[in-house]
């Protein structure tokens, strides 16, 4: 019975850090934790209401995806990306995504395009909704599961990288400003379009789905934020 306990213990435990984690993503997307500005374990979990321990642990794996650095003795900087980054970032993604949409137009067959729908209606709603976080996610499933439909996975993890890198800052006035909603449909004109078997169509609405992100990231940095840094609730 001793090993059961400690092995739920150890669930717990990783409940516990999985919850912080979605607690710092959501104050990075929200601009909470402000880029370039170093934040300690013991301050954010006093904020959060639970110990340091689970918010080092959270730390280095956002360390891991590129969102934090760790700062000697110190605690952890929030990255900053810069327009040059931004553009770059962009600039690969297009080459990489762009044309890749339109093999998969051709090779795709109607059925595996339609599992993906559900995803995109999410992207949709969540957008709606305000749930910046269901967003992103239902946005990253989305796109690096259409990307999957290649058979190249280190396409896949190619691009992953990039989006983690590439992540918007400021959401919330965006969200409020009601600047989401049309980014989140393209998902379903995108599908439509290679549904229907238009390859160079279904690349344009791509590339100009990446132009429409690109824009909403300079415009995140631009919009004010909704709350302050000290804003960190409790994790329930």
């Amino acid at each position: 019975m001793g090993d059961l306990k400690q092995h739920s213990l150890i669930k717990a435990q990783e409940r516990l850090r999985d919850q912080v984690g979605h607690a710092l993503r959501a104050a990075l997307i929200a601009g909470e934790l402000r880029p370039g500005s170093v934040y300690s374990a013991p301050g954010l979990a006093a904020e959060l209401g639970v110990s340091a321990t689970p918010v080092r642990e959270a730390m280095l794996d956002l360390a891991r995806e590129g969102l934090v650095e760790p700062v000697r003795n110190k605690g952890f900087r929030i990255t900053e990306v810069s327009e040059r980054d931004l553009d770059q970032y962009t600039e690969l993604r297009t080459m990489i995504e762009v044309p890749t949409i339109g093999r998969i137009t051709k090779t795709a067959t109607a059925d595996q395009l339609e599992e993906l729908r559900p995803i995109a209606q999410e992207i949709v709603t969540s957008a709606r909704e305000h749930n910046l976080i269901g967003y992103l996610e239902a946005d990253r499933r989305f796109h690096l599961t259409l990307l999957g439909l290649s058979g190249n996975e280190r396409l896949v993890e190619t691009v992953g990288d990039l989006r983690k890198r590439s992540r918007l800052y400021g959401l919330t006035g965006l969200d409020e400003a009601g600047k989401l909603v049309s980014s989140a449909e393209e998902h379903l004109e995108l599908l439509d379009l290679m549904i229907s078997g238009d390859a160079k169509a279904a690349e344009a609405c791509m590339q100009r789905h990446l132009g429409h992100v690109r824009s909403l990231w300079a415009q995140g940095r631009d919009e004010p934020v909704g709350r302050t840094a000290g804003g960190l609730g409790p994790v329930r």
